[in-house]
């Protein structure tokens, strides 16, 4: 019977650590590997744009080409949020440094909440007080062209990394190039207009077209981005994800000879999540035994919730019942 405790122990023990550590190291490399794609993307962008500007001397093009900049900024904080992140706790930082992901997508929301601002106020400029006659020419449509592909394309990289290992930092990135294609598209449409406004002079008012675009994309953009701001902070805040807790109580449920789960806390960190319960069992089970169940019990949970970090306090079912007589007592006395 020792033996078999003894074995089941080593082998559940063995397969949870190991399971682990691979998850993390493939996680840490496909989400650094994203990021760091989104850098050279944004690198091979704004040398083109700055290229192009300055052999057209085109003020346009040199605006995009300083967006862009702006875009290797936000990507470059990504990509060094996420090599952070992945990082082991040390005696430091006990937890983790998760939550630097949580950062950085605040830090990015806040840029893309700014440019929003920015965008529309130039709008209404451009709407009512100023006239700006721009230039389109076939290095416009080119440029931009290139920019949506670029952006598309990195954008889908980005946002399949963050769902698969529930990156902020990289969903916050992906969100950035995504606005960069509806802000590039906008470019295009007035592009479109002035050159329809070029040729049929009735159509004179088609120059406003992109400014009236670039208000819809921007309160689009700030509705967007408001929401990824909201959930940033309730990350950093702690603040459990809705309904986590009783799936987590639900998957303790499951394994066998569990009479009751609870004291259930979770702390998001970044992609990881940090969990700590209380599960009443057998009171006459071994130490050893108890200690396996408590591996299957993580084990469970991480098969819903992934990556994690699962405490699991155990309780004898003795104990359970003396505090459910306690309570008991004390609710006679109220009434």
């Amino acid at each position: 019977m020792f033996f078999d405790s003894n074995m089941t122990y080593v082998i559940i023990d063995l397969f949870v650590c190991w399971k682990e550590s691979m998850s993390t190291s493939e996680a840490g490399k496909d989400k650094q590997s994203a990021a760091l794609s989104s850098v050279v993307a944004a690198i091979g962008l704004t040398t083109f744009k700055i290229i192009v500007g300055l052999m057209t001397n085109s003020l346009g093009i040199l605006a995009e080409a300083a967006h862009s900049g702006l875009d290797l900024v936000a990507a470059a904080v990504t990509f060094f949020a996420v090599r952070i992140s992945d990082k082991p706790a040390d005696p430091k930082h006990l937890f983790g440094h998760g939550k630097v992901e949580n950062l950085s997508a605040l830090f990015e929301t806040l840029l893309l909440l700014a440019t929003s601002a920015w965008i529309i106020y130039e709008a209404i400029q451009r709407l009512f007080f100023v006239t700006v006659k721009a230039e389109a020419s076939i290095w416009s449509f080119l440029v931009m062209g290139i920019s949506i592909v670029i952006d598309y394309t990195r954008s889908r990289i980005l946002y399949r990394a963050a769902r698969k290992y529930n990156s902020q930092a990289l969903e916050a990135d992906a969100l950035h190039f995504s606005t960069d294609i509806w802000s590039s598209s906008v470019v295009i449409l007035g592009l479109i207009g002035l050159t329809v406004a070029r040729f049929v002079p009735g159509l004179d008012w088609m120059h406003k077209a992109d400014s009236i675009a670039a208000l819809v994309v921007a309160i689009i953009v700030i509705y967007v981005s408001g929401e990824l701001g909201y959930r940033t902070i309730a990350a950093l805040l702690d603040t459990a994800p809705k309904g986590i807790t009783e799936e987590v109580e639900k998957a303790a449920m499951t394994v066998p000879g569990v009479v009751d789960a609870h004291a259930i806390r979770i702390r998001p960190s970044g992609a990881h999540t940090f969990i700590d319960m209380h599960v009443t069992m057998d009171g006459n089970m071994s130490l050893r035994d108890a200690h396996a169940a408590t591996m299957v019990i993580e084990e469970a949970i991480m098969k819903i919730i992934s990556p994690a970090d699962v405490t699991v306090h155990m309780e004898p079912n003795d104990a359970a019942q003396g505090r459910l007589k306690k309570v008991k007592k004390s609710t006679k006395r109220l009434i």
